[in-house]
């Protein structure tokens, strides 16, 4: 079984400047994980917030699962993440940092079918620094269109 499943959150990277990332598990229900391998999920707004010693994922919009029968999971429901302690310390500390925030890049389902978050901590740009950020990526975008003639 081919696992394609790689959904970004575009956002996240032009609106922070990302530090260390991180790789977690997710606890999900059933139908949670049979939405995701559909690919029906949507990350614009989710973040990650520690809720006494455990990190969690908010307002990750997971689409209820088509084929279920009655039981249905709720679409924003606060999502544990699973990350060992000293990588839940080292996150700790780096978000409790003045302008410092946990930031959910992208969600994927790994080699053993397990879906898998992928989060950074990072700070929020400025305005001029996402002004430079559309910059660089027209330039790119200019270059690889020359190259390509």
């Amino acid at each position: 079984m081919k696992n394609d499943i790689n959904i970004r959150n575009k956002r996240a990277y032009f609106d922070y400047a990302l530090g260390d990332k991180y790789i977690a598990g997710i606890a999900l229900l059933g139908t949670e994980i049979k939405a995701i391998r559909e690919g029906k999920v949507n990350m614009t707004d989710a973040f990650c917030m520690f809720i006494g010693n455990v990190l969690y994922i908010r307002n990750l919009h997971i689409s209820e699962y088509a084929n279920s029968s009655f039981y249905h999971h709720d679409i924003k429901r606060d999502r544990a993440l699973l990350l060992q302690k000293k990588e839940l310390k080292k996150i700790r500390v780096k978000a409790e940092e003045k302008g410092f925030t946990i930031i959910p890049l992208r969600i994927f389902i790994n080699e053993r079918g397990f879906a898998k978050l992928e989060l950074a901590t990072g700070q929020g740009k400025k305005e001029f620094d996402k002004r430079e950020s559309l910059k660089e990526k027209d330039t790119k975008r200019e270059l690889d269109r020359v190259l390509k003639r």
